[in-house]
């Protein structure tokens, strides 16, 4: 290729852009992000700086419900600005690990859990999650009873989404997203792997299969193994979010190795990131205030 174009001939994009200022730079990337924004509880996902999950675990209800309460405390501290929603300058969602409770197998005992969590959170979106053995959760269940549990947890009423791991079955995936959707509940397909990071084709592959399953938001977790494989992840979300996902996605690169991808998602595409408040939920999360400071930094400066 010729250094020099040809009369009327456009320049190559990284030749355009060195003469370009750098904020019209980043409204180029910016733009090409395309996705579709899912709202919940006025929450828009996939609209403006990614949005903050923070997880609630605990083994019984009166722990869950104290880390409820604890939760919502710190936010009424944060509430610098007086606003209504005064939740929303500290987190965004909250998720329930519901594999962490110790009666999660006796229905009744979870949705008396979810009405006095609705209760506390008023009109915070909740997302309920049973994370299995095979995908770092704390119990192992049966198909069956997983779909049963997502299924029902969804009717309640209580739940804006529930997670629902993508690889358990096409055919099970497929029916309680259904169920979902008629109850009025986005779902959020997931993926996590402990032990490595895919390649970058694999990563997006799996982003592409949820969305072609119907999930609402796509989601995948990865272990590093080194810096490369944190570049790996943030190459994939940018590929995803940028030429195939017509709907807000979630990535990240766990432990403290990764924790660079769960503060850039405005940058390379990722819509949602989880801080804490009180114990975390998975290796690498930080403080859901610390965590809101960066991304704020990086959202306006983009």
């Amino acid at each position: 290729m010729h250094m020099r174009a040809a009369r009327g001939r456009s320049l190559p994009y990284r030749q355009r852009a060195r003469g370009a200022s750098a904020r019209s730079a980043s409204l180029e990337v910016r733009n090409s992000i395309v996705t579709k924004c899912v709202e919940v509880r006025g929450v828009k996902i996939g609209e403006g700086m990614p949005k903050i999950i923070v997880p609630i675990v605990g083994r019984t209800k009166r722990e869950i419900l104290e880390a409820a309460s604890s939760i919502m405390e710190n936010a009424l501290k944060g509430n610098g600005s007086g606003v209504n929603d005064f939740w929303k300058n500290v987190f965004d969602l909250v998720e329930w690990r519901a594999d962490w409770f110790e009666d999660v197998f006796e229905f009744g005992k979870v949705e008396d859990v979810l009405k006095e969590l609705r209760e506390k959170l008023g009109n915070i979106p909740l997302l309920f999650t049973f994370r299995t053995v095979r995908e770092g959760g704390e119990k192992a269940i049966s198909v069956d009873a997983y779909k049963r549990l997502n299924i029902m947890a969804a009717k309640t009423g209580l739940v804006d989404l529930i997670d629902v791991e993508a690889f358990t079955g096409d055919d099970v995936v497929r029916e309680i997203i259904e169920e979902a959707h008629k109850a009025g509940v986005k779902v959020v397909g997931s993926n996590h792997d402990f032990d490595k990071t895919p390649e970058k084709e694999d990563i997006v592959g799996r982003l592409r299969r949820m969305q072609e399953l119907g999930a609402d938001i796509p989601k995948i977790a990865v272990m590093p193994r080194g810096s490369a494989d944190v570049l790996t992840l943030i190459a994939a979300t940018q590929e995803m979010s940028s030429q195939y996902a017509d709907r807000p996605i979630i990535t990240m690169s766990m432990s403290g190795t990764g924790l660079v991808s769960r503060l850039c998602g405005e940058v390379f595409g990722s819509a949602c990131t989880f801080g804490t408040v009180g114990k975390a939920s998975a290796p690498g999360q930080i403080g859901a205030e610390e965590l809101g400071g960066v991304l704020r930094l990086i959202h306006t400066n983009f």
